[in-house]
């Protein structure tokens, strides 16, 4: 068996995302023809079907390879972009990557400072979910980030392994539980989190911890949800917690003020909202400026 070809390996996690030769010869700029051509070579490679034709769909040895492809494919990307960004020429452009509740008025501050400095420069903010941020980093395609997340005081975040990325924290706050304004436990000096194991749960992954995160920092099972939220705007989570659809854990300050939004602070186990810039190599420019002043 030869290496693994990446590109082969690439158009089979197209075809079998996508459930089409066609499509995936689209979306990849071949003809379906070459397609075929490369995923028969890669079957023959490995010794395995690794698609069935009729649906297409992966077999269970293709399965089994998309658990690998992807983080394969994520450090094969992160390390020519890595190479790139230590080769390259300082780039006009400066991508910052950040999820939604690390996105405030001192990143507005401390961009400006960046903007005097290099009055050309290009500045980009791109909110995501901190499950992809790691990842884009990585690649390239932003060129650091700032994730937050639920920790323990001073412990750094749980975050993906997809390549030679540096980390360092810039903000750790109180954690509050987010409750219903007159909710029996309003305005309590603190609370412990397996207590709130049987409520009624906001899912809301792009803002908030999930239940599994939940479970894991309690110890104890529950935390189900009640109502699904999918999307970055804090408002309209804090309007559902309002309204009596579940509670949710946020940063506290974030719930300071917030029309009919009552809190109360996590007291056991301790907790800490954690911001953390993640970024591959810095060569000196705007993105190397931005880090120094978000950590200094």
């Amino acid at each position: 068996m030869t290496a693994v070809d990446p590109q082969q390996l690439r158009t089979f996690v197209t075809v079998a995302r996508l459930g089409s030769f066609s499509e995936a010869a689209r979306e990849l700029g071949y003809t379906q023809s070459a397609v075929s051509q490369q995923i028969a070579a890669l079957e023959a490679d490995l010794g395995a079907g690794l698609l069935d034709r009729r649906p297409v769909r992966p077999t269970g040895a293709g399965r089994r390879l998309l658990e690998h492809a992807a983080p394969l494919l994520v450090r094969l990307d992160a390390a020519r972009a890595d190479v790139a960004r230590l080769a390259g020429a300082p780039s006009a452009r400066l991508v910052l990557g950040a999820t939604p509740l690390a996105v405030g008025a001192e990143l507005g501050r401390v961009l400006g400072e960046v903007r005097r400095a290099h009055p050309g420069v290009d500045l980009v903010v791109r909110v995501l979910a901190q499950d992809v941020l790691p990842a884009r980093v990585a690649t390239g395609e932003v060129d650091l980030a700032l994730v937050d997340g639920l920790a323990a005081p001073s412990d750094p975040l749980p975050l993906p392994d997809v390549g030679p990325l540096g980390t360092v924290a810039v903000d750790e706050r109180p954690v509050a539980v987010a409750l219903p304004a007159g909710h029996p436990l309003a305005g309590r000096a603190g609370v412990a989190l397996a207590d709130l194991s049987a409520a009624r749960w906001l899912d809301a992954p792009d803002l908030t911890p999930t239940a599994d995160r939940l479970r894991a920092a309690a110890g104890v099972d529950g935390f189900r949800p009640a109502t699904r939220y999918r999307g970055t705007d804090v408002h309209g989570l804090l309007a559902l917690v309002a309204t009596g659809h579940g509670l949710t854990l946020l940063p506290a300050p974030v719930l300071a003020g917030a029309a009919g939004v009552a809190s109360a602070p996590i007291a056991a186990p301790r907790l800490v909202h954690r911001t953390e810039l993640v970024h591959g190599s810095l060569p000196e420019g705007p993105a190397a400026l931005l880090a120094r002043l978000l950590v200094g």
